[in-house]
């Protein structure tokens, strides 16, 4: 992995080990060499994952709405902002950006760029590997939600195993690095992806 997109926050959450989980994240991408893609943001868990990888010499791109851009703190020092017309273009440039997914803490914004990401992969859009860093069982229940759906028959079990689910940054890396992506499905045709 070259480069991984980090869905999050711009909240900072209720427990102070949110924030540290992120900053510690960035650092270690960072270290790792893998360049760090998110939505530009120097506030909440956003600019602590940011600022983990700055202060680490990473190499950190943001990429926000121009609508955002008005209302969040954009972070000043990253190594490049891209501003785009909306949330579907941001979506789309980071995910032409990066070579893997990790959702971190967040809110109804970081679901859906998650569940947007998470749907491309199930349809053969992508085949990288799509990571949650489960800090202090954020996402426990969420999972708990998706294993009822494949219970309940409406969401594949291969399509559940996609997900990588991790409480260390280092468990959570190793299995993206080990990710053995599904074939394209037969119906999706094949020149469209």
């Amino acid at each position: 992995m070259n480069s991984i997109v980090v869905f999050c926050g711009s909240s900072e959450g209720s427990n102070a080990v949110y924030m540290k989980q992120a900053y510690d994240l960035g650092g270690t991408l960072a270290q790792e060499k893998i360049t760090l893609v998110y939505g530009g943001a120097k506030i909440g868990v956003m600019g602590a994952v940011a600022q983990g990888a700055l202060d680490a010499e990473g190499k950190v791109i943001g990429v926000i709405p121009e609508f955002l851009k008005i209302h969040e703190v954009c972070h000043a020092n990253l190594t490049e902002l891209i501003v785009t017309q909306d949330m579907h273009e941001r979506k789309i440039k980071m995910h032409e950006l990066s070579d893997g997914i990790i959702m971190l803490p967040g809110g109804y914004g970081t679901l859906e760029e998650f569940f947007e990401m998470l749907t491309w992969g199930q349809l053969g859009l992508h085949q990288y590997p799509i990571g949650i860093l489960n800090t202090n069982g954020f996402y426990t229940e969420l999972m708990n939600m998706l294993a009822k759906m494949v219970a309940q028959g409406f969401v594949k079990q291969e399509n559940f195993d996609m997900i990588i689910v991790d409480e260390t940054i280092t468990g959570l890396l190793n299995q993206m690095r080990n990710y053995k992506p599904l074939p394209v499905p037969k119906w999706i045709n094949k020149d469209q992806v």
